[in-house]
């Protein structure tokens, strides 16, 4: 019987490659750290942050800190009123008692501290009788641990990597054993095809070789009829496509400009629960919705200058948020330490995100105050959006939908009873839509 081939070379081969892989994924498994390490190696730190026995709960102070004196003060910086990490160290118990059940009465009475707190910074401190001195101490012993150091070095802040995938097997050796196995494999069926060429010419065996035909494009030339139905579909195909990429020129829905100061939706009128017209005001009264003077940021960004530790995300962390807050302080000319103005402004160049052309007419306070609509109908769930865009396409067809579908507002509008009962009997129906209104006669959007 004739040999057709190396059996044992191949063997040979396929097992080295298999020890090979092996080897590596071995190798990679043994460097991975166990999480058991990080568990015990945090066992210490946490026994070490537990307070003291008869202390007050810095955790509970957490909180009383910011329900009752984080609008007017910070831990590390001035605001309204002084910094407050370490006051333990600056005045006693008692005195501390003493001023935050009623500040007002040890000025009258002359405390000396007392004064010189008022004289620094010009205004009354709210009494908290509510607070019992068990309250107090508790606040104290939140103020009064050490700041935290960013994770990774003094002033370094990093965010969790969600590529890390701690006590698993990293992507990188899976995909890497699996591009091992794909060598392996064609290497192999290189190896089985040699086997068969050596078998198939000891036996003398050949392939049939087959006729050449008609190529595919030469047949389909030569079929009338297919190239009339193809040359119809392609001609309707093709006035489909350009009658709707000529239909979007000047729709910009989905436009996410990024904005030199970065503003949060999400925080804003998302966390905090603040309504679009405090800021946007004019919706109520005017044709536009206007942007929102810095002034009016700064009701609340005085004493905000930033963010809380639970506000960051993946995206964006808490150290881009207090840099945007500071990019809103130079714009204004405020200075956070000194709690006042400087007088030295600039402008902020906003990029508008909604912008109808000049032949159409939109009025926001006829919408808002006398329709009643809320802006999320338009502009979508902003309380959701980290960066705002335009939610709607703004088009002729979407208005005029929203007219055929809108009910007109009747209630306390004496204006429309008249008309609404004259034109309720001619259609027919109870409620009248903004279309049977005169919503749709071109003179209402076109100048």
């Amino acid at each position: 019987m004739k040999k057709v081939g190396n059996h044992n070379s191949i063997s040979r081969k396929i097992l080295f490659s298999l020890a090979l892989m092996l080897t590596f994924s071995f190798t990679s498994f043994s460097q991975a750290t166990p999480p058991a390490a990080a568990t015990t190696a945090a066992a210490p730190a946490a026994a070490a942050a537990a307070p003291a026995a008869g202390a007050g709960d810095p955790v509970a102070g957490k909180a009383l800190f910011n329900a009752n004196c984080a609008a007017c003060h910070k831990l590390d910086s001035k605001s309204t009123g002084p910094a407050l990490r370490g006051v333990k160290e600056k005045h006693d118990m008692a005195w501390i008692y003493d001023w935050v059940h009623n500040s007002s009465a040890m000025i009258k009475a002359g405390d000396p501290k007392a004064v010189a707190l008022f004289a620094e910074y010009k205004s009354v401190m709210t009494a908290f009788p509510q607070l019992s001195n068990a309250d107090i101490d508790n606040i104290i012993a939140y103020t009064s641990e050490p700041k935290a150091e960013p994770a990774g070095g003094k002033g370094v802040q990093t965010l969790p990597d969600p590529t890390n995938n701690k006590g698993g097997i990293s992507n990188d050796i899976i995909l890497g054993a699996l591009a091992l196995v794909m060598l392996m494999l064609v290497i192999m069926l290189f190896f089985v095809n040699n086997v068969l060429t050596k078998v198939a010419k000891q036996n003398g065996i050949e392939r049939a070789e087959k006729p050449a035909g008609t190529p595919l494009w030469k047949a389909f030339a030569q079929n009338q009829f297919l190239v009339l139905v193809s040359s119809i579909f392609l001609l309707l195909a093709s006035g489909y496509f350009v009658y709707g990429w000529m239909m979007q020129v000047g729709v910009d829905q989905d436009y996410a400009p990024i904005q030199p100061i970065h503003y949060s939706h999400r925080i804003h009128a998302g966390s905090n629960g603040i309504d679009c017209k405090y800021c946007h005001s004019a919706a109520r009264v005017s044709k536009n919705a206007g942007i929102p003077s810095l002034n009016v940021c700064m009701n609340c960004h005085k004493n905000i200058s930033e963010v809380s530790d639970t506000t960051a995300t993946p995206e964006h962390s808490k150290a881009f948020y207090d840099g945007e807050i500071q990019k809103l302080y130079n714009a204004v000319g405020w200075d956070k330490t000194t709690q006042k103005y400087t007088g030295k402004s600039s402008p902020v160049k906003w990029v508008r995100i909604h912008n109808l052309p000049d032949f159409a007419y939109f009025n926001h306070s006829q919408h808002v105050t006398v329709a009643g609509i809320e802006c999320q109908k338009c502009h979508g769930p902003v309380e959701t959006y980290e960066i705002q865009k335009q939610f709607a396409p703004l088009t002729m067809g979407w208005c005029v939908k929203c007219h055929r579908e809108t009910d007109v507002k009747m209630e306390g509008n004496a204006y429309y009873d008249k008309i609404h009962a004259e034109l309720s009997k001619r259609y027919g129906v109870d409620k009248l839509t903004a279309a049977q209104m005169g919503g749709l006669e071109c003179g209402k959007c076109h100048y």
